[in-house]
């Protein structure tokens, strides 16, 4: 995962059948898979074939992923999740969803002015 500010820090993909598009991925790229329990369900960390580095995540759209749309997306590293929502809606951009915790850790789901998607991700 990035440490630096603007840099892809995750991707996520949250899809109602997380395990069918798990083995799609799994066949296609070769990526390895751990669960990660979400309480009544797992989700799942997909990993480098080549490194074995945790490179995404493959989710069930429920609970806290309920509100995202089935499309990978990235999680961009800012420093201050608060002012760069600031930013987003002073430049034409919109809110998908609020900030949300994961930890420590915050971010928010974002539209562009284009219309294009994105999370900015904040780091405890």
């Amino acid at each position: 995962m990035a440490d630096k500010i603007g840099e892809m820090a995750w991707l996520d993909l949250s899809v109602n059948n997380a395990e069918q598009v798990k083995d799609f991925y799994q066949q296609v790229i070769g990526w390895q898979s751990e669960a990660v329990s979400m309480g009544d369900y797992n989700d799942h960390t997909v990993m480098s074939p080549s490194s074995g580095e945790a490179v995404g995540g493959i989710c069930h759209a429920q609970g806290c992923n309920a509100d995202l749309p089935p499309a990978w997306l990235p999680y961009f590293l800012v420093e201050n999740v608060t002012e760069s929502v600031a930013q987003v809606l002073a430049n034409g951009g919109e809110m998908v969803t609020e900030i949300k915790s994961m930890g420590d850790d915050k971010y928010a789901v974002i539209k562009d002015p284009a219309g294009a998607v994105c999370a900015i991700y904040q780091k405890a």
